[in-house]
């Protein structure tokens, strides 16, 4: 793996191990309550989707099974849709979408 997308993917990583840590034991509710915790966690989609888009695009080609262009959209929605930015699409994303994410990029093995 060339160092940079070593780099940007171990991002990625750091990311959602940190998504997944913050939403551990949360609801729903907790999530609607918690101001803090949702500009967070959409500040943290938009860290994964623009580490996502700096990713090569040889190194995306060859790892077809990372939604590489779903994770930049969401970051592009968190950016520049912020106003429309849905809560339970931000919520479905952190809870169903980040953790299939962090068993495929653990697979990749990056340090």
């Amino acid at each position: 793996m060339p160092k940079d997308d070593a780099v940007y993917v171990g991002h990625m990583l750091d990311t959602v191990r940190k998504i997944v840590a913050f939403t551990l034991g949360k609801t729903r509710a907790d999530f609607d309550v918690d101001e803090v915790l949702r500009l967070a966690l959409a500040h943290l989609i938009q860290i994964v989707g623009e580490a996502a888009s700096r990713v090569s695009e040889p190194f995306r080609s060859g790892h077809p099974q990372i939604p590489w262009r779903a994770i930049v959209g969401m970051r592009h929605k968190v950016v520049h849709d912020y106003m429309a930015l849905d809560d339970e699409v931000v919520w479905e994303t952190v809870t169903h979408e980040i953790p299939a994410l962090l068993s495929q990029l653990e697979r990749l093995a990056v340090p």
